[in-house]
């Protein structure tokens, strides 16, 4: 997972690269007229706020505990996170099907398109450092977890965000040229909006699979299964248990778990005794796992366990 201060780099290389294209892309649309250039203008306008707002839920996030959020703050980001997919799919998939059903209801050519050519030259390459510079964070988070379960793993969604952001520009950008350079060839302006509006197909897919990934992390996501397996490992070696029954997590930010653990006390141990185990299980549970800022331990029979995990099972 990488440090906070890596995921708010690679936020920052994102909204520099994209404020300096849409600004480009927005002077290209009026010169040319060009509907594909527009609906990227905008494509890289509602990412740079998004990265904004990635860095404001980062900053939210950081807050310390206080009376009123006990676990923190952790979940701001998750919910700005959420926020950033909704605007790609309201703004920027929107806007661009619009443009580009209107290009194609009303066409008009394309006006001095080796502009466009220029501006999306470059674009591809500012966007192709920034995604760069996204990938090499996200695989020194994923490991040798595959791509796509590393996604669908993960629990800091600002790398994965601008990661699917930069992809979809990377894409879009694509679309875009070849709808410029086919309206241009071929003389038919309406291929432009074409392009605009398989933009926003594209667009609409990646804030898609973005809002169900931090959807799932807004409401409460377990975490990593490696964090349980400690916990009942750690606990388990510990000669004042009997036996560790099992373990509940609840990611409550990037870096932030809260865990309740299921434990059978030896029957021959005193209260102070119990309290001297509990304090060694959290000792070295943080130690080993500092993302672990709360840990619960419940004294319960492995029999009262199991038949309350069958209940809820059965329940389902």
């Amino acid at each position: 997972m990488p440090r906070p201060a890596s995921s708010r780099f690679v936020v920052h290389a994102a909204l520099a690269g994209n404020v300096a294209i849409a600004v480009t892309k927005f002077i290209a649309a009026m010169v040319t007229g060009s509907s594909a250039m527009l609906s990227e203008g905008v494509h890289s306008l509602v990412d740079s706020i998004n990265e904004v707002l990635l860095l404001y839920g980062m900053s939210r996030a950081r807050k310390p505990r206080d009376a009123s959020h006990p676990f923190g703050y952790g979940r701001e980001l998750y919910f700005w996170s959420f926020i950033v997919a909704l605007l790609v799919l309201a703004l920027g998939a929107g806007v661009s099907v619009y443009e580009g059903v209107t290009h194609i209801l009303h066409p008009h050519p394309i006006t001095r398109p080796t502009i466009n050519y220029i501006v999306l030259g470059i674009s591809l390459l500012f966007e192709g450092g920034s995604w760069l510079v996204a990938l090499k964070a996200f695989r020194a988070m994923k490991g040798d977890t595959g791509y796509i379960e590393a996604f669908r793993r993960s629990k800091n969604p600002t790398t994965f965000t601008v990661l699917f952001e930069d992809s979809a520009a990377l894409v879009g950008l694509l679309l875009a040229l070849a709808g410029v350079t086919a309206s241009h060839r071929l003389a038919m302006p309406q291929l432009d909006g074409v392009a605009s509006i398989a933009i926003g197909c594209v667009l609409a897919v990646s804030s898609l699979l973005l809002a169900r990934e931090t959807k799932g992390l807004l409401i409460g996501e377990s975490a990593h299964p490696h964090v349980r397996e400690a916990i009942l490992e750690i606990a388990a070696s510990d000669p004042a248990i009997r036996h560790a029954n099992g373990v509940l997590t609840v990611q409550m930010g990037p870096d932030e778990v809260v865990a309740a653990l299921s434990a059978e006390f030896e029957d021959s141990l005193h209260t102070t005794d119990i309290e001297q185990c509990i304090t060694r299980l959290e000792d070295a549970v943080k130690s080993r796992h500092p993302v672990v800022t709360v840990l619960f331990i419940k004294p319960q029979t492995r029999d009262t366990w199991m038949a309350r995990a069958t209940r809820n099972q059965t329940a389902e």
